[in-house]
């Protein structure tokens, strides 16, 4: 694989982990993050909610919320989820703090409030290498089944990316083929390091 992919959603819990999971096992080097000033996961209740610092281990969460309710944290499938994410990394990082983690050429998003914060944090830092970064965001539902499909179409687009020439020069070749196929709209952008 030629580029360097970054799956971004609120929490590096759900969509932006299920797309790195994917992308991984396909070989593609790609890495996650969220943008949310804390990790959230759903609770007893909407008002309730679990909420950890990213850098906390997925490890731990699974552990924490096992020992609140494994009924329930089994049932809403968040339980599985840790386990996959484990599985993939040590712990949710936040975008805004990745800077030593180098640059990316493509970063994905799946929620336009995330787009637009990966947006603003790109502009936001020194463009020291003018080297490009493509931004794409795909809305995905945060649930289970929505990050399933959205991993799948992020693969997809991937795929479509990685066997062109030069993505800047086809790009809206390529997402309007996208759209076309899958029905689904596209917001991009190009930023740079």
């Amino acid at each position: 694989m030629k580029f360097r992919y970054a799956m971004v959603c609120s929490s590096n819990q759900n969509r932006s982990m299920e797309a790195h999971s994917l992308l991984k096992k396909h070989g593609f080097d790609v890495s996650s993050y969220g943008t949310g000033a804390h990790v959230k996961l759903p609770g007893p209740s909407l008002r309730e909610p679990n909420v950890y610092e990213f850098g906390t281990p997925y490890k731990h969460m699974f552990d924490d919320l096992r020992r609140k309710d494994p009924e329930l944290y089994k049932r809403n499938g968040i339980l599985p989820m840790l386990k996959r994410n484990s599985s993939v990394k040590l712990a949710p990082q936040r975008w805004q703090d990745n800077a030593a983690d180098g640059s990316f050429d493509i970063v994905f998003t799946f929620e336009e409030k995330v787009f637009d914060m990966v947006i603003e944090d790109l502009h936001n830092r020194d463009q020291v290498l003018l080297k490009s970064v493509l931004v794409i965001n795909l809305e995905v539902k945060d649930n289970h089944e929505e990050a399933a499909v959205g991993a799948r179409l992020a693969l997809d687009l991937c795929e479509q990316i990685e066997a062109a020439e030069s993505w800047e020069d086809s790009i809206d070749d390529i997402v309007a083929s996208f759209e076309n196929k899958h029905r689904r709209k596209l917001l991009y952008s190009i930023s740079f390091y």
